[in-house]
């Protein structure tokens, strides 16, 4: 049979649980061009109200409309094949965020930011580290030497953040990142599914930026999407 028996599972796969695109619905794709194309407008992230160190960071799309349901089928509904046009979303926001870095970027170092112990365990694996690990393949095809830095964890309990204002994201996330093994050198990119208040990519950031020298390139952050600021 044409395409191997990898075609052959997928093709057994859409027998059971036909395919849908997780963003508008159309059957047959996991995301169709349309969507896709919407996670290919990379732009810098504004939260309403900047957080003091929030790093610069770049979203490959907006977490509004189609690509709101999309990666919240990825993360919270267990469509893991999401990985693949989330993933290469996410290595296209680290290519934007890295264009704009002083000089020659060198060893590129994507550190994913750690889930809560509870979100662990709720979803029953990591997401981010997916898309991580997603994000440095289509980096390396590409020609961009990048590695998966997984030198953050969480020291403590933390609330889910859903429904937090920014003020109490912050607060909530105070303190709750430690390095759990030595940063390597070169650029430092923080990656995340989706930036809202940018407290969380702050706390990660300050903790990062604390083994920097003052000569290496600051450390920034890339995202899948990231919540619209609202027009006033």
């Amino acid at each position: 049979m044409d395409g191997g028996p990898r075609a052959l599972l997928d093709a057994l796969a859409d027998l059971v649980l036909p395919r849908t695109c997780a963003g508008c619905g159309v059957p047959g794709v996991v995301l169709c061009r349309r969507c896709a194309a919407l996670l290919a407008v990379p732009h810098l992230a504004t939260p309403r109200r900047f957080p003091v160190g929030f790093p610069p960071t770049v979203a490959a799309g907006a977490y509004a409309g189609p690509i709101r349901p999309a990666v919240v089928a990825f993360k919270e509904r267990g469509r893991a094949e999401l990985a693949r046009p989330l993933g290469a979303a996410l290595a296209l926001a680290v290519v934007g965020v890295l264009t704009g870095l002083p000089g020659p970027a060198g060893p590129v170092a994507l550190v994913p930011v750690p889930s809560s112990a509870a979100a662990l365990r709720a979803r029953g694996r990591d997401h981010v580290r997916e898309l991580t690990r997603r994000a440095v393949a289509e980096l390396a095809a590409a020609g961009v030497a990048a590695a998966e830095a997984p030198v953050l964890r969480r020291s403590g309990r933390v609330r889910d953040s859903a429904g937090l204002s920014a003020a109490q994201r912050r607060a909530n996330l105070a303190g709750t990142f430690v390095l759990r093994t030595a940063v390597p050198a070169g650029s430092i990119v923080l990656v995340d599914d989706v930036v809202t208040s940018g407290a969380t990519l702050t706390e990660a950031a300050a903790v990062l930026a604390m083994t920097r020298r003052p000569d290496d390139t600051p450390v920034v952050a890339a995202v899948v999407a990231a919540t619209p600021r609202p027009v006033s």
